[in-house]
């Protein structure tokens, strides 16, 4: 699977991009999403999915690494921001084995971790089930990938 960057511009209220994440967004916080706001979508975009991964926590399960901290799809095309703690569209399971967000929390003295928030805009409106993993997702909607790109946080357990 090989996606590339678009014009897609995804910012966030709560942190600047290759900023530090706020606490309250975190495994050691609140644990709530960031509120999140895209614009530039491609033409003939019908709908959204949103992940976030951490490609510095040193897992790997089969031939994938990481951690997946959320897995957000059947956005509509209407939508193009997410409030904090956001309940809009389907969520899917995160690697800590349950639906919905998950905030950072790397492992104690594993430094700064880079947490990839992405947007990714489909050209199909989706309506999938609940609980859908990442490698599921992107099973489902490759095909209707038109535009993409990425909001990189940081964050480092205190």
């Amino acid at each position: 699977m090989g996606f590339a960057l678009s014009d897609m511009q995804l910012t966030s209220s709560a942190f600047d991009n290759h900023g530090a994440i706020p606490k309250k967004h975190t495994g050691e916080g609140e644990d709530v999403s960031p509120a999140l706001s895209w614009k530039g979508a491609p033409e003939g975009t019908k709908g959204y999915a949103i992940i976030c991964h951490d490609p510095d926590a040193p897992l790997l399960k089969g031939n994938t690494y990481g951690f997946v901290h959320w897995v957000l799809y059947n956005l509509p095309a209407s939508v193009t921001s997410l409030e904090e703690g956001t309940s809009e569209g389907t969520s899917g399971v995160a690697d800590f084995g349950k639906p919905g967000y998950g905030g950072p929390m790397p492992p104690e003295g594993h430094g700064v971790h880079h947490y990839y928030f992405w947007v990714l805009a489909l050209d199909t409106e989706t309506s999938f089930e609940e609980g859908l993993t990442l490698w599921q997702l992107l099973e489902k909607i490759e095909p209707n990938v038109i535009g993409m790109n990425r909001l990189v946080g940081t964050y480092q357990r205190g």
